[in-house]
């Protein structure tokens, strides 16, 4: 997928993050913000798919489990949903896991739970 479009959905996800939070304001549970976003995302004709499960494997190719990704944005970009007072290393750890796990370049740490919005890019190249 061209780097012109991957931008464009880190920007429309970065808007309504900045609208979602502007509208709900730091103190709900995760949960909330995700739907939120889903919804509205859904709403501007966005593909968004919700706790997306993705396998995890070893070298080898066994299975060793699974995690669910709190979005998949279009199938290019992963989205980790936060609702904590400060994001912390092991957050950034948990996305970029996500994305050497997938083999996905792009994904996108939000946090709603500080008083103001946190959301950051990152880009896995393997």
């Amino acid at each position: 997928m061209e780097e012109g479009r991957i931008k464009h959905l880190t920007d429309i996800v970065r808007m309504t993050s900045l609208a979602l939070h502007a509208y709900h304001r730091n103190g709900h549970l995760e949960k909330i913000y995700e739907n939120g976003l889903v919804h509205r995302l859904r709403k501007q004709g966005i593909d968004v798919r919700q706790q997306y499960p993705i396998q995890v494997r070893d070298e080898d190719g066994t299975i060793l489990g699974d995690f669910y990704a709190d979005l998949l944005i279009e199938n290019v970009i992963i989205v980790e949903i936060k609702a904590c007072k400060a994001l912390a290393d092991e957050h950034t750890a948990q996305v970029l896991g996500y994305l050497r796990a997938t083999g996905m370049e792009h994904g996108i740490l939000v946090n709603f739970g500080a008083p103001r919005l946190q959301i950051k890019k990152y880009i896995w190249n393997m």
